[in-house]
């Protein structure tokens, strides 16, 4: 397997993104990407597009070849992939793209992910989000993406001693670093309070516990590192690529307070980067809820289970802690337009690595770890990025 780099970033605002179509966030990531690596499109071998549920937010099935149309990539006739993963399409684009240089098959392509979500209203919306549990045992009895999680946060506070504070500290310290961030949907900081006070969606959760309906794209270029000084002086070597799967319904599960497939993902990096969880500097972990990246500190071994919420309160995750989580601002307040949100993650993460990052750089980054998951954990992609 050949060592592989990502030598271009490039990404849209999140948000309610009205004046701009699906197709034409998915265009402006892209093209922002293939311009930061200084290519010409005849260079570009593949193109993988990371996209949730286009066919029904926007009913646009087809997306792979959708993208590669408006990219002005169908006169060479490249072959465009789209890929599904529920919340983890973005971070499996980037694996596929990764597999296809590694290999040898492919020098260089583009993975993107995009998603248009505020075109539904947001029952629909909150719906499509659903449809990433078991429809059959979970949703079927009125289970919802947000009661799902507010379970796994009350079983997580009964048996660990989680407090409500811990986990509404997660949205405060989140919104600090989003208010650091040009590009994210929420640029202004929120207190505890306003956390604590806020409606309720699905008891312990509350309306600043939960990531926004968010439209936006982000894309990478991955090249064959003997192949990436050609491009750029600041190469990003990709160190590994991990993925594994869980049950789709929680009830299958033997703990809920752990997603498993992000443990063994984790685990499978870390040996092939060959390093372990105290080298990496900074990490965007999927906190599509703010229980969620509770989990996620946890399962990837920043911290013991159990000790993820007292870690946040007490500023170990915020930039300047003992590891950096979501300096971009995370799911929750960067945004989450799903199928962009794997590949944002590493935008963000090749942004520190290169130290332009500008108001929200992590100093000294030389490791960073993105972690991507699907659905209620059923899907988790890991991977560890290093400066070369």
């Amino acid at each position: 397997m050949r060592e592989v780099a990502i030598i271009g970033i490039g990404d849209t605002k999140f948000g309610e993104l009205w004046d701009l179509s699906f197709r034409e966030i998915g265009i402006q990531a892209g093209l922002a990407a293939v311009y930061d690596a200084n290519l010409s499109g005849d260079e570009i071998d593949a193109i993988y597009v990371g996209n949730m549920s286009a066919g029904r937010y926007i009913e646009q099935e087809h997306v792979g070849a959708l993208i590669a149309d408006y990219a002005g990539m169908t006169s060479n006739h490249i072959p465009a992939t789209r890929v599904e993963a529920a919340g983890a399409s973005g971070g499996l684009a980037l694996r596929q793209g990764y597999l296809a240089v590694a290999s040898g098959l492919h020098d260089i392509v583009v993975v993107g992910g995009a998603e248009k979500m505020t075109d539904v209203g947001d029952l629909k919306a909150i719906d499509i989000q659903s449809s990433a549990a078991d429809q059959q045992w979970e949703c079927a009895f009125g289970a919802t993406f947000a009661s799902l999680h507010a379970m796994i946060a009350r079983r997580h506070m009964h048996e660990y001693g989680t407090t409500r504070e811990q986990i509404a500290h997660v949205a405060v310290k989140n919104h600090k670093h989003g208010s650091l961030n040009p590009k994210a949907q929420f640029q202004k900081e929120i207190s505890l309070d306003t956390v604590l006070r806020a409606p309720p969606v699905a008891e312990p959760l509350g309306v600043f516990d939960c990531a926004p309906i968010s439209d936006g794209g982000a894309a990478v270029v991955l090249c064959a590192m003997e192949k990436a000084r050609k491009y750029t002086d600041t190469p990003i070597r990709i160190m590994a690529s991990a993925q594994a799967s869980d049950t789709l319904a929680l009830h299958h599960r033997s703990d809920i307070c752990s997603f498993e497939a992000t443990r063994v993902a984790a685990e499978r990096a870390f040996k092939q980067a060959g390093i372990e969880p105290k080298d990496v500097d900074i990490a965007e972990v999927h906190d599509n809820y703010t229980i969620s990246e509770i989990l996620a500190i946890e399962d990837l071994g920043f911290f013991k289970k159990g000790e993820g919420g007292k870690a946040t309160i007490e500023g170990e995750t915020a930039i300047g802690g003992k590891i950096a989580i979501n300096s971009s601002g995370g799911l929750k307040a960067r945004g989450d337009p799903i199928g962009a949100t794997g590949v944002a993650q590493v935008v963000e993460i090749v942004a520190q690595l290169r130290g332009e990052a500008e108001r929200r750089q992590v100093s000294g980054a030389e490791i960073g770890l993105a972690h991507n998951v699907g659905g209620t954990g059923a899907t988790a992609i890991v991977h560890i990025l290093g400066v070369v």
